[in-house]
């Protein structure tokens, strides 16, 4: 494995656990409140890490292809869980208006996108 999958992966990771002992979905622990800003600290840096830092520089035409799928499968599966909570939320009538902020934006950031490029080429 490359030193840059390594790094994809661990801060995959990372990421993951943290936000599993951020969710505690079975009450394992009690944390404090300094644990909860810890954790939430840690996420958005290692999630800003992993959004905007790590390189998506392309090699060749299949190397793009495959950052293309990746981003696809990505945003339906960002979407569908937004999309989820929403649903959910609705149902017990207390809808977190950041779900419905990031489902939003996600959409108008890909409608955007797309007149852009399909614009300039």
């Amino acid at each position: 494995m490359s030193s840059h999958r390594t790094i994809e992966a661990f801060t995959a990771f990372i990421l993951v656990v943290a936000a599993v002992f951020l969710v505690n979905p079975f009450e394992i622990w009690m944390p404090s409140m300094l644990h909860m800003s810890m954790l939430a600290i840690l996420i958005a840096a290692v999630g800003g890490l992993a959004a905007f830092m790590l390189s998506e520089k392309s090699k060749d035409e299949r190397d793009e292809a495959h950052r293309s799928h990746a981003g696809h499968a990505a945003f339906l599966t960002g979407s569908a869980i937004l999309v989820l909570g929403i649903a959910f939320q609705t149902f017990a009538h207390a809808i977190d208006p950041w779900l419905v902020a990031a489902l939003v934006g996600m959409v108008l950031a890909k409608v955007a996108t797309r007149w852009w490029c399909e614009r300039n080429d």
